[in-house]
């Protein structure tokens, strides 16, 4: 999922922001629905692999997309900029957590965790803009986080152990939205510069699969054309989003975000078959509702700020 990217600012009259809906609702409804099917239609191959064909197919495709808007030079531009190198250093590792973790929990059959975690990014975004940029929590913030904290807690005592897997997602993802508002780089030229930095080492790990005979590309033509297929899964969610992002609100931006972490519950529960007893059942309860003193928040800060 890309929720914390830095968009330009959106264009609102009536018919751009009814694109840009479409584009918002198909882009995290392709995050929520499509996305998790992929990884579990092909989860035969390793999720180490999976994740090397995300940016060994995704990183071509970027270079196009660029191509196309004639936005190529956008990477040096973007690479020149004082401080932005260490950035993506540190963002190229937090996405690589995330998009690992998040294909563990298909394949694994633990995507209603993944949801959750999506659910919570928000709040750990507001959270680690308190702890790390020193912003003040609203007291409705402050109540969302708090009950979010309160979820956590059942859950964790519900099963016994800590939700790893919704810790992981949410705290990465919110880490990732934090380290690229200090780039000067778009969402597609950010991320074809992190495909790029993890190209060599993704390159290296599937001529290490290949010899070691654990590789499933190259095995037959479903799985071969599933695995190049990993970059226009991770791709088209982000030009949608992009496209989305240019032409709606930032809070409209953030209520649709969680039809994707909805999906993936729908999906984990309906189709996957995932169980999701009493003590599942209070905890994302109280997710919700932390979701919903959020969003409520997050409205009137808008309509207080004077925009129509």
């Amino acid at each position: 999922m890309k929720t914390a990217l830095n968009p330009t600012p959106p264009l609102v009259t009536p018919p751009t922001a009814s694109v840009g809906a479409l584009h918002g609702i198909a882009a995290y409804l392709w995050w929520g629905v499509l996305t998790p099917l992929y990884f579990r239609e092909f989860r035969e191959a390793s999720p180490w692999e999976l994740l090397a064909w995300r940016v060994l197919g995704g990183l071509p495709l970027l270079f196009l997309l660029l191509a196309v808007r004639g936005n190529l030079g956008s990477i040096r531009h973007a690479l020149s900029a004082r401080g932005t190198r260490r950035w993506l250093l540190l963002s190229t590792a937090v996405i690589t957590l995330n998009w690992f973790v998040f294909i563990l929990a298909v394949v694994t059959e633990r995507l209603t965790e993944a949801s959750l975690g999506y659910y919570i990014n928000p709040l750990v975004s507001v959270a680690l803009g308190m702890l790390v940029l020193g912003e003040k929590l609203r007291p409705l913030q402050a109540c969302a986080v708090a009950i979010a904290v309160g979820g956590v807690v059942v859950l964790t005592v519900s099963q016994g152990s800590l939700p790893w897997i919704s810790l992981v997602l949410a705290l990465s993802f919110g880490l990732y939205g934090l380290l690229r508002k200090r780039m000067a780089a778009g969402p597609a030229t950010g991320l074809t510069i992190e495909m790029l930095v993890l190209l060599p080492a993704m390159l290296a790990l599937e001529i290490w699969l290949i010899g070691g005979g654990s590789a499933d590309f190259g095995t037959e033509t479903r799985i071969s054309l599933g695995l190049a297929g990993g970059g226009i899964i991770t791709v088209i969610p982000l030009v949608l989003f992009a496209s989305a992002a240019r032409r709606l609100r930032l809070v409209t931006v953030g209520l649709l975000q969680y039809l994707a972490p909805t999906a993936q519950l729908a999906l984990a529960v309906l189709a996957f078959g995932e169980p999701f007893g009493t003590g599942r059942a209070i905890a994302f309860s109280l997710i919700w509702c932390a979701v919903a003193v959020y969003s409520i928040d997050a409205w009137r800060a808008h309509r207080g700020s004077g925009k129509s």
